[in-house]
C-alpha cells in the first residue's frame, strides 16, 4: 500500500478503500494527476475521496486528471456510472485485476 509521486502523477497502489481513504485524502486533494493503475480494490469510500479531489480541483480552478486506472477501478467507476467523470475515461485502463 503506497502513494508516491512518479512522473508528475500521484501513484496509488494497493487498496483505495474505507481503510485508507483518510490516509490518502490529503495527497489526493493536492494532486493534479493521479495514476490508479496499481489499485487492487476500490470501494465507495475510495470513490468519494476521488470525487472530493475532483471538486477541490475545480474549486481551485485546475484540472484533476486520472492518467491510468486498473481494471478494478474501471469496473467500479462503470458500475456507478462514473466512467466518464475523470479524464481520460476509465475505459482506457491499464493492467489487470490480480
Amino acid at each position: 500500500m503506497t502513494a508516491a509521486v512518479h512522473d508528475d502523477a500521484l501513484r496509488i497502489e494497493g487498496e483505495l478503500t474505507i481503510y485508507r481513504a483518510a490516509e490518502l485524502k490529503q495527497p489526493l486533494l493536492g494532486a493534479h494527476r493521479i495514476d490508479l493503475s496499481g489499485v487492487s480494490e476500490i470501494d465507495t469510500a475510495g470513490v468519494q475521496v476521488l470525487l472530493l479531489a475532483q471538486r477541490t480541483a475545480q474549486a481551485q480552478e485546475h484540472e484533476l486528471r486520472i492518467v491510468a486506472v486498473s481494471s478494478a477501478v474501471a469496473e467500479v467507476l462503470e458500475l456507478l456510472g462514473l466512467a466518464g467523470a475523470f479524464q481520460p475515461s476509465a475505459s482506457s485502463h491499464a493492467g489487470g485485476r490480480p
